[in-house]
C-alpha cells in the first residue's frame, strides 16, 4: 500500500494531479466542437491552475500554519485518487465528460482525506474548499452529461 510519509509528499501529489486535470482539461477544450463546453474546460484547467498555486504556496509555507502540516499521513492510498484512464484523440464528448467526472471525483476524495489529516484548522478549511471546488466540477460535468447525452437518447 502506497502511504505519504509527509504532508510535504501528500501535497507534492495534489500538486502534480492539479497539473494533470489543467493539461486534461485544456486537452478536451481543444477538442470541442461545441465552443461555449470548450470555454468551460478552459475556465476548469484555470481553476486547476489556481489550485496549484495555492498547494504550492502552502508547501512553500507562504501559507497560515504551514509548519503545522508536517503530521504523518496513514493510510491514503494513492490508486485512490488516480483515474487510470487516459483521453485518446477518437474519445467522444460523453466519454471525456465521464472522465472528468471521475477526475474530479477523486479529486474530491484527495482533498477530503487530506482535509482529515492534518492539524492545522487554516489547511483543513483549505482542503475541505478544494474538496468543494472539485465537486463543484464534478456537478457541472453531471449535468452536462444529463444534458448533452442523456437527452439525446
Amino acid at each position: 500500500m502506497d502511504r505519504w510519509k509527509t504532508m510535504d509528499a501528500a501535497l507534492e501529489f495534489a500538486i502534480a494531479r492539479e497539473v494533470e486535470s489543467q493539461e486534461f482539461y485544456l486537452d478536451l477544450a481543444s477538442r470541442m466542437e461545441n465552443g461555449s463546453m470548450a470555454e468551460v474546460f478552459r475556465g476548469f484547467a484555470a481553476e486547476e491552475d489556481g489550485h496549484r498555486r495555492k498547494l504550492e504556496r502552502v508547501k512553500e509555507g507562504n501559507a497560515e500554519d504551514a509548519h503545522a502540516a508536517d503530521r504523518e499521513i496513514m493510510d491514503l492510498r494513492i490508486a485512490d485518487y488516480v483515474v487510470d484512464v487516459e483521453p485518446s484523440p477518437d474519445m467522444d464528448y460523453g466519454d471525456a465528460l465521464v472522465l472528468a467526472m471521475n477526475k474530479e471525483k477523486a479529486a474530491f476524495r484527495l482533498y477530503s482525506d487530506l482535509a482529515s489529516n492534518v492539524r492545522s484548522q487554516s489547511l483543513r478549511d483549505l482542503f475541505e474548499m478544494l474538496a468543494q471546488e472539485e465537486a463543484k466540477h464534478k456537478l457541472r460535468f453531471e449535468l452536462e452529461y444529463d444534458s448533452a447525452i442523456l437527452t439525446e437518447n
